[in-house]
């Protein structure tokens, strides 16, 4: 199994995980109905999770189509640029769909931008997903396509994104050094307050209560941004020194289950009874308890990259 069992795996949730959630959304705001949104928002962020892992199970599999006769080289520049926009707009509504979950504990509803802003956002990224899949099963499907596509797919005149980002980075000398300083303020932003919150559920600092150490979250979430869109740079800019690395595997996946581990903040009410002075439940301990490792995990797993793997 490699990593374009994965992709075949995955490439679906994307638009009919997000079809749903879209659909949901629909039905919450004609019915009123604050849970429902909340539903949705979290349906959102859990396909801009899967998204990454997709985005890069499929430069993986890009590679293991590289100059096979059987596959017309520009339907796959098509699919690579499509993708690239989905993605973007794809953690782009999945962190304001974020926002919205962080805000409904501090207002009890939906904010009325949030509602505005995700749905704007759900349907150009909706839309562009839709796309992204369409070309991408043009690629194994000749059945579908038409006489001009099969003539043209030369890839000659077809626009890659990616590739154009990945010519800046790799073409200016300060563009890395750059984003791995960006990259390190953002890690320094997130495991910052992954610390204060998960601590002092685990009984440190015990004069603070949950709520007032929740609204931290945002800046560990933006921190979370940084990293993600300087990290998809790196990635963009030389895919073939990660696609084969196992320990960029682990750190996706946990990154992955860190994000899913940051939900629990989101949806469940037992923080939010730890008072100045209370002990968290074993519950809540458990959870950071985890969430701390996830991320040294994620930190271990991003130094060991030119150690690990050879890819290097």
């Amino acid at each position: 199994m490699n990593l374009a069992h994965v992709h075949l795996l995955l490439n679906h949730f994307p638009t009919i995980g997000f079809g749903i959630g879209l659909a949901l959304f629909f039905v919450a705001i004609a019915a009123k109905n604050e849970e429902l949104k909340r539903a949705s928002l979290l349906v959102f962020f859990l396909m801009a999770l899967v998204t990454i892992a997709v985005y890069i199970s499929g430069s993986a599999a890009q590679n293991l189509l590289h100059n096979r006769p059987d596959v017309a080289p520009g339907l796959v520049r098509a699919h690579e640029d499509a993708a690239f926009w989905a993605l973007v707009f794809m953690e782009l509504t999945g962190f304001i769909a974020w926002l919205g979950l962080w805000q409904f504990h501090l207002i009890k509803r939906l904010a009325t931008w949030n509602t505005v802003t995700v749905l704007v956002l759900s349907i150009l990224t909706f839309a562009v997903t839709a796309r992204t899949a369409n070309l991408g099963g043009d690629i194994r499907h000749p059945e579908i396509l038409s006489e001009q596509q099969s003539a043209t797919d030369d890839g000659a005149g077809v626009p890659d994104v990616a590739r154009s980002v990945a010519d800046f980075v790799t073409g200016h000398a300060w563009a890395w050094p750059t984003l791995e300083t960006l990259h390190f303020v953002g890690l320094c932003m997130l495991f910052a307050v992954v610390l204060i919150v998960d601590l002092r559920l685990l009984g440190m600092a015990k004069k603070f209560s949950f709520a007032a150490l929740y609204q931290l979250l945002p800046v560990g979430m933006l921190g979370f941004g940084i990293n993600l869109v300087t990290g998809m740079m790196f990635f963009i800019s030389t895919p073939e020194q990660y696609v084969k690395n196992i320990a960029f595997h682990w750190k996706i996946a946990l990154v992955m289950l860190a994000g899913i581990n940051a939900l629990y903040f989101m949806l469940v009410d037992e923080p939010w009874l730890v008072g100045s002075g209370d002990d968290a439940p074993a519950s809540a301990k458990f959870v950071a308890a985890s969430g701390i490792l996830l991320w040294v995990g994620v930190l271990f797993f991003g130094h060991m990259l030119p150690f690990i793997g050879n890819s290097f």
